[in-house]
């Protein structure tokens, strides 16, 4: 079966008190993206260990991801030095956020960047025009 498919994995060391160990992580568990057409769907399914495909709330059809979207989605992976981390939480620029770990948590400020790394420039608006890169997983959008 000749389906394009890609499974999202980056390398971490792990470090234990003896050695250190270069292991691949699945980024996103029990999920594997593919690219096919209306006839292959079908075929993906009859396979043993695929039980359905990634729907959006409320509707019943595949969800689609842009090719656009997965082929920077890929550099990122390919070329980030650090750690990628994944947030269900929309943030786009503009956006006011939320520290939620680490030394600066509790501080809120305005998205204003997101750059070709897995972090996000943040503006925090009571230092002025101080900026402090926070890696993603670490901000959540406030509630409007």
């Amino acid at each position: 079966m000749g389906i394009e498919n890609f499974l999202p994995v980056q390398q971490e060391v792990h470090q234990w008190s003896d050695r250190r160990k270069v292991v691949e992580r699945v980024l996103l568990p029990m999920m594997i993206f593919v690219h096919v057409d209306i006839y292959e769907q079908k075929e993906v399914l009859t396979l043993g260990s695929i039980s359905r495909y990634m729907v959006l709330r409320g509707e019943s059809t595949p969800a689609v991801i842009p090719d656009e979207q997965m082929h920077r989605f890929k550099f990122m992976l390919d070329y980030s030095d650090e750690a990628i981390n994944m947030s269900t939480s929309p943030l786009s620029p503009g956006a006011k956020i939320q520290v939620i770990k680490g030394p600066l948590s509790g501080l809120q400020g305005e998205l204003v960047t997101v750059n070709g790394k897995s972090k996000v420039a943040v503006r925090l608006t009571m230092l002025g025009c101080a900026f402090v890169d926070i890696p993603v997983g670490c901000v959540e959008p406030l509630e409007k």
